[in-house]
């Protein structure tokens, strides 16, 4: 695992060949230009790619150790070393390094942060951008456009990782099926969610609620 400009590292083993990998931003062109066989990702936080991780700068860098301790011990204990270090207990992967406008007075996003709020209170409900346009008293348009500048990522990949970090608990409390949680936790089939689980944590639901059982053995 690397962080930052620690994926130079990794390149200059070998490690990255092939493979896709993150740095950060400032870095990123110099890691791809020395090292033409890795697929650098200057957008993303983290990329997990099995047995080698690599993430952007400091920040992203404990995004990438969070996303392991979830991985290894489950969303509980994640949640407690988040509190710990006092950051976010959860940061996509895939979400922008970059955001135009972090910080801002502007009331355009008070009135996404808004709709956010109501969305994960509703996160079992059929959300749409145009629903949560709706909620902000936006455009669609306008609403895309501000919530990519506030968050550095669009409302369904957001709203998809929310529901995915809620299933965690549940797959690790042991007692619901797959299909249960998919409806707990706002996905429409149990199908869509294994995807998109999949997809963000490298590996099904099932397997993933046999490696903390295991682990806590």
């Amino acid at each position: 695992m690397s962080i930052c400009s620690g994926a130079f590292a990794l390149a200059a083993a070998g490690l990255l060949d092939g493979r896709r990998a993150a740095t950060h931003w400032r870095y990123a062109d110099l890691l791809a230009r020395r090292f033409p066989a890795v697929a650098v990702d200057a957008d993303v936080l983290y990329v997990d790619d099995g047995d080698v991780l690599t993430s952007a700068g400091s920040a992203a860098g404990l995004d990438l150790c969070l996303h392991i301790v979830r991985r290894d011990f489950g969303s509980t204990i994640a949640n407690m070393v988040a509190r710990r270090l006092v950051i976010p207990p959860h940061r996509a992967g895939g979400q922008a390094q970059y955001i135009e406008a972090p910080v801002s007075e502007d009331v355009d996003d008070n009135r996404i942060a808004r709709s956010m709020e109501w969305a994960l209170e509703h996160l079992t409900d059929p959300i749409t951008v145009e629903v949560l346009a709706r909620r902000a008293h936006m455009s669609t348009r306008h609403y895309l456009r501000e919530f990519q500048r506030a968050n550095g990522t669009s409302p369904i990949r957001w709203l998809i990782a929310q529901r995915l970090q809620a299933s965690l608990p549940l797959l690790e409390a042991g007692g619901a099926s797959i299909e249960e949680i998919a409806a707990a936790t706002g996905f429409e089939t149990a199908t869509t969610y294994r995807h998109h689980f999949v997809k963000a944590m490298r590996t099904a639901p099932s397997a993933y609620r046999r490696a903390f059982r295991a682990a806590e053995v």
